[in-house]
């Protein structure tokens, strides 16, 4: 690949000096050298337990006015303001343990190349990784690999106090599971999640929130979003999280630089949009979180745009709570306006889709998809970032305002930088496989995140008087709707229309090594990130196996998909494809029914049976096929750092870029600089 781009750049270098006066030719000369740039740029910053930590570069940052400069650092400044937010709604334990344990790291002058400081260290990045003790994908509590009584000489030689819950919280099994999506248990009682209270039950929540009535039906409040539930003196309140509420101290400090950064607004529609959301955050009014995201998913236009608040729901078994997370971005113009064709045919593909007529939207609207680049993440995004995005999450603003869909480009352009080829080689069945997936592989999951966010999460609606998802699937709704959404983009990637909209050249063979890599990810490589024995937990995991096994036990009559042993060896290969497309529509049409419908009982028993339980086997064989390789299975990045220069009256004149080098200084310099809550919240 390398090669080839060496080519292009070699041929476009040489058209230059024919046509030096062509912009066109300019701009294909300038997007050459990034992409030269971008492989030259060491992704990797280090790798420990089975983390790697990457960064990224911020393409186009020297053509941003200072105005938009300006914009960027005062909404990166609100993000980070907010981080602790995150730590402390993960776990109650967790800003206690955390601010003990950096308090050792910077003070402890002992012995540092003994086995248990090792270990110790390790365990502060893996904390820090994962915003709190417990993992961020398996959500098991992280076990350190240092005694109690090392961290008690550690907690005495620094003259650190933690207190004996918090201590013992590191080291005992209770609170295991920071989200327990298990069957048939009390999910908020079991989960460590720190959005209830003790002894709130699932009992407690759901007739909680079932006697509050929206005030208008048809446009239903995200009640639970913004708050923690617990019981005082026997009775249920919400604690808000608003300025002078529930973290009401980070708060403060995010309204700071939003007020900053609607000063410095491209535009009246996003700076009126910016408003909305710090008068939400100075009331915790749902309501003006609803008028926010109406408003803030009509504010097209401009360069920057940013996700700021309590969004996504994966961290509650329930979901009803959102998790704290900020993404700032620019807009890619060049992709964008390649993949804006998506957005402006989602109609056809809504009237084309398999779903039942009567589940297809008549009208699909505002729908915008741009490829954005992350100027800085915080929350719930950072360390480990997502890679596209749709929101908002209301059902009753999609149907009638529409929403806004990014794929972070160069997040995606980092991770794919930064790998290697010894895995695919490990797991494909055969050279075509590996073939298809080195031509065809990025431009597919490119386009299955693009067609996941921009028709998946838009498309299909619900039955008249059928409730909200999370109210009908409960704890099945992010699962269900991630497959929904995943089974949208397989369905259209095999599909010639991809073609005729100039988005590929080769319909056919950008489907193959899709449909390859699906199957080869759902049903084995995504297994290396589990424990033998353990079931499937993450919602997004969930999905993936559940539409893989589906689809592979449908197939098997007509042997769709083949299970191959060779020389001891398990692959899978896909015989038919476009059988396979038929397999996928079908599970489509009735994900959208149970949806639809909210069937919470043909929710269960697809996730149950086929999402949850893994073929030992097989997972122990995947194990020790990836114990040859030194890439660790998840990956996460440090932000780079926005460095603003001022005048002699303290006004910023340019913001600079700095790329960090090292994840301890930065998690450090963090905690240093954007600690807003106390301990105990």
């Amino acid at each position: 690949m390398k090669l080839n781009r060496l080519l292009f750049f070699i041929m476009f270098a040489t058209l230059f000096v024919a046509c030096k006066q062509d912009p066109k030719v300019q701009d294909q000369i300038e997007q050459q050298e990034e992409k030269v740039a971008e492989e030259k740029f060491d992704h990797v910053v280090e790798q420990f337990a089975d983390l790697r930590i990457l960064r990224y570069q911020i393409p186009g940052w020297d053509n941003l006015t200072l105005k938009e400069q300006k914009l960027v650092y005062y909404l990166t400044q609100a993000g980070l303001s907010g981080r602790d937010i995150m730590w402390d709604q993960n776990y109650r334990y967790n800003l206690r343990i955390r601010k003990a344990l950096e308090k050792i790291y910077r003070t402890y002058e002992g012995d540092k190349n003994v086995a248990d400081w090792k270990a110790f260290e390790t365990y502060l990045k893996r904390v820090w990784f994962s915003n709190g003790i417990h993992h961020h994908y398996s959500n098991d509590k992280i076990k350190p690999e240092f005694s109690q009584d090392y961290l008690s000489t550690l907690l005495a030689a620094t003259n650190t106090e933690l207190e004996k819950e918090a201590y013992e919280a590191i080291f005992n099994d209770e609170d295991g599971k920071k989200v327990n999506q298990g069957k048939g248990i009390d999910n908020v009682a079991l989960s460590a999640v720190n959005f209830y209270g003790p002894n709130v039950t699932n009992d407690d929540v759901t007739s909680f929130y079932a006697k509050i009535k929206s005030p208008d039906k048809d446009k239903p409040l995200s009640y639970g979003l913004n708050s923690q539930l617990v019981k005082e003196n026997g009775k249920l309140v919400e604690r808000v999280y608003k300025s002078g509420g529930l973290y009401g101290s980070a708060i403060d400090e995010i309204i700071k630089w939003l007020e900053k950064a609607q000063g410095v607004a491209e535009n009246k529609a996003q700076g009126d949009a910016l408003g909305l959301l710090i008068q939400y955050y100075k009331t915790g009014d749902l309501q003006i979180w609803d008028d926010y995201n109406v408003a803030w998913t009509a504010a097209t236009e401009g360069n920057i745009d940013y996700i700021n608040s309590f969004i996504e729901v994966y961290n509650d078994p329930l979901g009803y709570r959102g998790s704290y997370e900020t993404i700032v971005e620019i807009k890619d113009f060049d992709m964008s306006q390649k993949m804006a064709v998506l957005s402006e045919n989602a109609q056809w593909f809504e009237d084309n889709s398999p779903l039942m007529e009567e589940h297809k939207k008549k009208n699909v609207v505002g729908v915008t998809y741009k490829v954005v680049n992350v100027a800085g993440e915080a929350g719930d995004a950072s360390p480990s970032t997502p890679i596209g995005v749709n929101l908002p999450n209301a059902n009753w603003i999609r149907a009638a305002v529409g929403s806004k869909s990014v794929s972070l480009g160069n997040i995606i352009g980092a991770y794919n930088n930064a790998g290697g080829s010894g895995r695919l080689k490990e797991f494909v069945h055969d050279d075509e496989e590996y073939k298809l997936e080195e031509q065809y592989g990025q431009l597919a999951d490119k386009l299955h995140t693009a067609l996941h966010e921009v028709i998946g999460h838009a498309s299909g609606q619900l039955n008249p008087g059928v409730g909200e998802t999370k109210e009908t699937l409960k704890n099945y709704a992010s699962t269900m709707e991630e497959g929904r959404a995943d089974l949208v983009g397989l369905y259209y990637l095999m599909d010639p229309k991809l073609q005729e909209l100039g988005l590929v050249e080769d319909w056919e063979k950008v489907g193959k090594a899709a449909y390859d890599g699906y199957i080869r990810n759902g049903l084995m490589t995504q297994l290396i990130r589990l424990n033998l024995g353990d079931d499937v937990e993450e919602a997004h995991m969930r999905n993936r196996q559940w539409v893989s096994a589906w689809a592979f036990e449908q197939g098997a009559k007509d042997n769709v998909i083949e299970k191959v042993t060779r020389d001891g060896k398990t692959y899978f290969n896909v015989n038919d494809y476009q059988k396979l497309r038929e397999i996928f529509g079908r599970l489509l049409r009735e994900t959208q029914r149970i949806k639809s419908e909210g069937d919470y009982v043909a929710a269960e028993a697809l996730v149950e049976g086929y999402g949850v339980k893994v073929d030992q086997d097989v997972h122990a064989e995947v194990l020790k096929r990836n114990e040859q390789f030194t890439a660790a299975p998840y990956s996460g990045f440090v932000n780079p750092v926005l460095v603003p220069e001022m005048d002699e009256n303290g006004e910023i004149t340019k913001v600079n870029v700095t790329q960090p080098t090292d994840f301890t200084a930065q998690m450090l310099n963090y905690s240093k600089d954007y600690s807003f809550l106390p301990a105990v919240n």
